[in-house]
């Protein structure tokens, strides 16, 4: 295990070691989520008994694994959350949450009305697709993996492009034109951030597990954060192609104060989305959200 100074001590003064319990932790290849896991990946803080296997998927495929319950742990959609409750509990940090932007709409000309349009979707259970729905009911969607959406647009495969990861600032690069930015929307509607994705743990870990594991992935957050440039050399080679100061600038949009701890504002954010995707239909159920401790 790497060597660890005494200033860093002050990440993780808990747990005693104890056999090595393996956890599976899923995430999506995108800059932020390998900033928030630098520290786990290259062991840079003690592992406090944990082994961590990483599984890298687009977030989409991690939503429907973690209907089937594979992974120990997992980034998910908020939205997807709604159909996770039962098998798993939200981690307090590791949230990704827009406070005044979020996924947005692109084209490649000025829209009005995107009623009828044809739209490319990063996933059908993505919180992206929520926000979009309760924006507009009345779309056509294309779903495509999130990878394939700014060509789809500037092909003409789709009208528009609803876009999350890194194409959020990079769009314009490609002479595509944004027509909402649903973060912003949201706010204007609810005055509060917009949770897009969580990590979860499954329940049938046991509490004790549970909050060991949660404390860690705090820790491995503030970790990052405090120890910025490595962490975001690590994550860059998740950017496909962004620039160092892009890579810097989106790491900064989504890994902020919100994913160490989500706080009130970012737990009402959660439930108010719930609450309005329940009203509008779009949800099948009301959402009980159960956080771990730490």
């Amino acid at each position: 295990m790497p060597l660890i100074s005494a200033s860093d001590l002050r990440y993780y003064p808990f747990m005693n070691q104890t056999a090595t319990k393996l956890i599976r932790v899923g995430h999506s290849p995108d800059p932020d989520d390998a900033f928030m896991f630098y520290a786990l990946a290259h062991e840079k803080i003690p592992m406090q008994g944990f082994r961590v296997e990483h599984v890298i998927e687009d977030i989409e495929s991690l939503n429907q694994r973690a209907l089937q319950g594979e992974l120990e742990v997992t980034a998910v959609s908020c939205h997807a959350y709604a159909f996770l409750s039962d098998r798993y509990v939200v981690m307090r940090s590791g949230a990704s949450i827009g406070d005044q932007y979020g996924p947005i709409l692109v084209s490649r000309e000025p829209v009005q009305d995107i009623r009828g349009k044809k739209i490319g979707i990063p996933g059908k259970l993505t919180t992206a697709y929520l926000v979009l729905q309760l924006y507009e009911r009345g779309i056509n969607p294309v779903f495509l993996p999130f990878d394939q959406i700014l060509g789809a647009v500037q092909s003409g495969q789709v009208d528009l492009g609803l876009i999350i990861h890194e194409g959020q600032i990079t769009y314009d690069q490609l002479g595509l034109s944004k027509i909402v930015d649903l973060g912003a929307w949201w706010y204007e509607k609810t005055r509060l951030p917009l949770p897009l994705g969580i990590d979860i743990i499954r329940r049938d870990l046991g509490r004790g597990t549970i909050q060991d594991f949660a404390r860690l992935f705090k820790s491995s957050i503030e970790y990052a954060l405090s120890h910025r440039e490595p962490a975001l050399q690590y994550a860059i080679q998740y950017g496909r192609g962004l620039r160092e100061d892009l890579n810097d600038r989106f790491v900064g949009m989504y890994v902020n104060p919100y994913t160490v701890e989500m706080g009130e504002k970012g737990e009402a954010g959660f439930r108010r989305l719930f609450e309005e995707g329940f009203k509008q239909g779009i949800l099948p159920k009301k959402v009980e959200l159960e956080f771990s401790e730490f």
